[in-house]
């Protein structure tokens, strides 16, 4: 399974300073916008965006006789850097692959330049079982991680028991649907470039359905997240969620808390996507954190 295949891309002079984005889980690297990835490279950085295992145009696998888990995706991360000639970089990870950034950054330091993490929940924190119990309606424990809105969790139960769309059309406007729930109410949602983006996604990806193997995947593994980890982060972190996140509402705070030095940014209107309006605000600050 080692031996699967990663697609990559860069931009920018590899004699700038290399940041590498990581998307989230069943998340193609294209979800990490053109022009937000411009913003970062007209500012003086290298930049390399990949597809995960069961992504796009990397490679995918049956599930069945080729199992992984989520620390074969973390593996992958290394395996990027080194594609791309990097012993370090910083690290820019969305959603899971905040979570993916975080681990790095516990178990190999010295590959971390810094860290920035986007719409992410804390490493150990158990946002998976929060997101199930939310999802099957069973009580929190005390302490939880905050549950996501109701808006999200209505529109993934909903989800959980609609058959499959059938044809290529009813798969994009399911994606563009599941796309407007976690774009949040903050801010207008243009369903015409979420087309297009969902279109992109659809016609580059090898085998859209394999996508769902990262779910296997996190159950292959349950101990995936070491516990009370964040305090061992020494990369300068900053932490980034949207005032409007409908799936981790508040998990920035806590990731925040337990990195020391952390800094937190909130983005006024933002939910779960990388919207245009905040591309320019999102690159500088990436690019003020990575300076030096």
């Amino acid at each position: 399974m080692q031996n699967v295949s990663i697609w990559s891309e860069e931009f920018g002079a590899e004699t700038d300073a290399p940041i590498l984005l990581i998307m989230g889980s069943m998340s193609q690297s294209v979800l990490w916008p053109d022009e937000f990835v411009g913003r970062l490279t007209a500012g003086g950085r290298r930049v390399i965006r990949y597809d995960h295992r069961d992504t796009g145009m990397s490679g995918t696998v049956d599930f069945a006789t080729d199992p992984y888990t989520w620390n074969d995706i973390k593996n992958d991360v290394y395996r990027v850097l080194a594609a791309h000639g990097l012993d370090s970089a910083h690290l820019v990870g969305h959603s899971a692959g905040g979570l993916l950034g975080q681990l790095i950054a516990v178990e190999a330091p010295e590959r971390v330049r810094s860290l920035t993490v986007i719409a992410s929940s804390p490493l150990g924190g158990g946002e998976g079982q929060v997101l199930m119990r939310a999802l099957t309606g069973r009580p929190q424990p005390e302490g939880s991680l905050p549950e996501p809105e109701p808006e999200f969790v209505e529109f993934f139960r909903a989800l959980m028991t609609t058959p499959p769309a059938q044809n290529r059309r009813a798969l994009i406007d399911s994606m563009i649907a599941e796309q407007r729930v976690l774009h949040g109410t903050g801010l207008p949602f243009d369903e015409d470039a979420a087309r297009r983006l969902q279109e992109r996604v659809y016609e580059r990806a090898r085998d859209l359905p394999a996508a769902a193997n990262h779910r296997l995947a996190a159950g292959a593994d349950p101990d995936f997240e070491p516990v009370d980890a964040l305090h061992r982060v020494h990369a300068p972190t900053l932490v980034i969620e949207g005032s409007h996140e409908p799936v981790k509402p508040g998990h920035g705070a806590i990731i925040a808390e337990q990195i020391p030095g952390a800094r937190l940014m909130i983005m006024a209107g933002m939910g779960h996507t990388l919207p245009p309006e905040h591309h320019q605000e999102l690159a500088d600050a990436i690019l003020t954190h990575t300076a030096g």
